[in-house]
């Protein structure tokens, strides 16, 4: 416990001294290139579009939200906007018919029609406070579904416990904030996820349990397929292995396992379809996913972007697609959500250098 706790204040004092971005150090495979998008976003975390160009961004324990615009259209962010404040780690948003939904731990709260209204913002309206209270896994990524409802997880409230079904879930609601209902159970905190395009189904990344040694276990790539289907925590961990404590008379064989196992504490966060046609023809249809990287392992695993690329729900390949945010065991910079942009490229927010970057594809 006590590890455990010191590295979460090391994790809060390194977003206390932001580093700067160091583009030099970045590496991407062949016609890739990666420019800083805005560096005035301290802590950025998930990326949401506006109807207009707009790029939304949350944030962890700077508790704003930031409006980028780039009127100019030369690919960096030329007015960056503070359109909320002083809330209670406000990692997500979510864009639907003009008006930004945020997540601020046990609430949900909505900018109405925001994009008319950047130099003015209006008071976020709370559409929902029922969520807990608690702060440890309690900062949320949301989207809408395809559904037409919000999607909003519960983290469980400890590294492992059991809550029975009161944490470590994904719910959804209208959008109004009414209606809300459970979704998918067994997952213990889920910072990212999408809908694959074809088939509707949601797709998500969840964070393994910490303090069972470096390699064990993995990071989670997930797939949901019904409602009411439960992930294993905290019994059953990356699909085959039982916990040492919570184990004990359960079957990894009645929880649904992983599609993929991302790696050992990578802390896979965002992650997004890749649907544009600027990157190579192999990447249309792949997931993209940041991996914000390790803090209690002792040699660092993650800090990158990845590419995940399927054959219907199998996973074909997995491969670096900007990487060099740390090394020798220092990092720079913690990759936190990417986000497609309309032309073909893509967005990706570092908290730990309160940075956007964008990736573009020029074929050699």
């Amino acid at each position: 416990m006590r590890k455990l706790i010191l590295g979460l204040f090391g994790i809060l004092a390194a977003h206390a001294a932001l580093a700067a971005p160091q583009l030099d150090k970045l590496t991407l495979p062949k016609g890739f290139h990666v420019a800083v998008y805005s560096d005035q976003v301290p802590n950025a975390r998930e990326i949401a579009l506006g109807a207009k160009g707009t790029v939304f961004v949350g944030s962890n324990s700077a508790g704003k939200v930031y409006a980028l615009a780039d009127s100019k259209g030369d690919g960096r962010a030329d007015k960056v906007r503070v359109i909320a404040s002083g809330l209670k780690l406000p990692v997500g948003v979510a864009f639907k018919n003009g008006d930004l939904y945020i997540s601020a731990v046990s609430k949900i709260l909505v900018l109405r029609d925001i994009e008319n209204h950047l130099d003015d913002p209006p008071k976020p309206d709370v559409i929902y406070d029922k969520f807990p209270t608690e702060t440890h896994h309690g900062w949320k990524f949301i989207a809408f579904g395809p559904d037409g409802k919000l999607y909003v997880p519960i983290g469980a409230p400890c590294n492992i416990c059991d809550k029975d079904q009161d944490y470590a879930k994904i719910t959804r609601m209208n959008a109004d904030g009414s209606g809300l209902e459970d979704v998918a159970f067994g997952v213990r905190n889920t910072v990212g996820f999408d809908w694959q395009p074809k088939s509707k189904q949601l797709w998500f990344t969840d964070n393994g349990r910490d303090l069972m040694g470096d390699d064990m276990p993995s990071d989670e790539l997930n797939r949901l397929t019904r409602v009411g289907e439960h992930f294993g925590y905290p019994y059953c961990h990356q699909g085959d292995t039982l916990d040492p404590e919570f184990g004990q008379g359960k079957n990894c064989k009645d929880y649904t396992p992983p599609v993929y196992k991302l790696g050992n504490h990578v802390a896979a966060l965002g992650l997004r379809f890749y649907e544009g046609s600027q990157f190579p023809a192999n990447y249309h249809g792949a997931i993209i996913l940041a991996e914000h990287g390790s803090w209690n392992r002792s040699k660092k695993s993650g800090y990158r972007v990845m590419s995940v690329h399927l054959n219907g729900d199998k996973v074909v390949a997995y491969e670096p697609l900007l990487e060099g945010f740390q090394q020798d065991e220092k990092a720079w910079g913690r990759p936190a959500d990417v986000q497609p942009l309309p032309d073909g490229s893509l967005l990706v927010s570092d908290d730990l250098a309160g940075a956007v970057y964008r990736v573009t594809y020029q074929k050699p």
